[in-house]
């Protein structure tokens, strides 16, 4: 399916953000995701199911002041 993903098309055989971000090599630790503009909870990661020509943003954390 094709995404764009922090905007850049990408196509990829996924389904799920978990999915996804094994695909990507992404670690879940330390990012936040959203999709059409809809941060996407950790916990629903495994179920959330991506649609073609979605908009995936991945966030990394940041620590500091």
């Amino acid at each position: 399916m094709k995404l764009t993903i922090n905007d850049e098309i990408k196509t990829v055989a996924v389904t799920s953000i978990s999915s996804l971000l094994t695909v990507l090599e992404q670690p879940e630790k330390g990012i936040a995701i959203a999709v059409n503009q809809t941060i996407i909870r950790r916990q629903n990661w495994d179920d959330f199911q991506l649609s073609e020509n979605d908009q995936v943003t991945l966030f990394q954390a940041i620590a500091g002041g």
